[in-house]
């Protein structure tokens, strides 16, 4: 661990990925109306934790990511929030 007074980009992305990840995860288990948001956390997290990874070629958690990627992607779908964008839209 770097002690430094210097905050990295790896830092401000990996510690960023993971609050946002648990704020994702505590929407989801929050069962309210208001809990699939916590899919765009989770996608947001995805994204921080990408960058993360390829900063610091961790390509395991690269790989690991891109899969979440794709879950958080499928639990937006099937959430709705998609199709009441489109229809907000429409508007």
């Amino acid at each position: 661990m770097n002690f430094s007074n210097q905050i990295t980009l790896a830092q401000v992305l990996e510690w960023s990925g993971a609050l946002v990840g648990l704020a994702g995860a505590f929407l989801l288990a929050s069962n309210t109306r208001v809990s699939r948001y916590g899919w765009v956390g989770f996608l947001l997290a995805n994204f921080l934790m990408l960058g993360f990874g390829i900063l610091g070629g961790h390509w395991g958690l690269l790989t690991q990511q891109v899969g979440f990627m794709a879950t958080s992607i499928i639990g937006i779908h099937r959430s709705g929030l998609l199709t009441e964008c489109r229809l907000r839209n429409r508007r």
